[in-house]
């Protein structure tokens, strides 16, 4: 059924959360277990956190980077690249930091909370490589202030251009597939209401209810991994 609203319903958009990458061994930011469950968010996660205490806000990227370091693409990944190959698939809008969906091959990846794979100067904008960063508390080489890893925090807008390029290719989906977001964080959130306005419609593969799934086409309450790869064998 998801292979042939995929194949029938063009252009397809994919929008995924944390539950695509869960597959990889990077924990979800609700999980009870993983180093999320060893802080409180709000003293390493947030603007304010980064302005007073920068090297506790460090010593946590510096084991999420850790964590990123081992972790591979899943099948999830795999299938979504393959399908943009295939032409099946215009973009992918994704709530993640980890850069996952880029290792796999995708090529047009819309990241709307940034990237923990750079980061940047809150001085002079620098941009830098996380794997050039030099811890525990790495300074840009440019004006030597401490650098921040390049994703959203709590107390920060999301990039404007980003987030414009969402809701442009949700506005435009004849189908928004969905792929393991609860779809409760604003404004991401909003992007399937966007697609249902224009007359397009939702696919949700999610192991938990969202409040969307009255609203879909086809819900699939299983592994992202799973359900996409059996797309693809059935596009084969």
């Amino acid at each position: 059924m998801l292979a042939e609203l995929i194949s029938q319903r063009q252009p397809c958009v994919v929008l995924t959360g944390a539950g695509a990458s869960t597959e990889s061994g990077i924990p979800d930011f609700r999980s009870a277990s993983g180093i999320w469950a060893q802080y409180d968010p709000t003293e390493v996660a947030s603007i304010d956190a980064f302005r007073r205490d920068p090297a506790k806000v460090w010593e946590f990227y510096a084991r999420r980077l850790d964590v990123l370091g081992r972790a591979e693409p899943n099948a999830a990944h795999r299938a979504l690249a393959a399908l943009e190959a295939k032409g099946l698939v215009d973009a992918i809008v994704t709530q993640n930091v980890d850069g996952l969906h880029q290792c796999a091959g995708s090529q047009d990846v819309v990241e709307v909370h940034g990237s923990i794979r750079l980061a940047t100067c809150p001085s002079c904008a620098h941009s830098m490589p996380a794997d050039e960063l030099e811890l525990p508390l790495p300074r840009c080489p440019t004006c030597g202030c401490v650098v921040k890893p390049a994703v959203v925090m709590f107390g920060e807008l999301l990039p404007a251009a980003a987030l414009e390029r969402a809701t442009e290719l949700a506005r435009g989906a004849a189908l928004l597939l969905v792929v393991g977001s609860s779809l409760e964080v604003w404004p991401v959130a909003g992007l399937p209401q966007e697609t249902l306005m224009h007359g397009g419609g939702l696919a949700i593969v999610n192991h938990d209810l969202t409040p969307y799934d009255g609203q879909a086409l086809l819900v699939a309450r299983a592994s992202a991994g799973e359900v996409l790869a059996a797309v693809i064998r059935r596009l084969a």
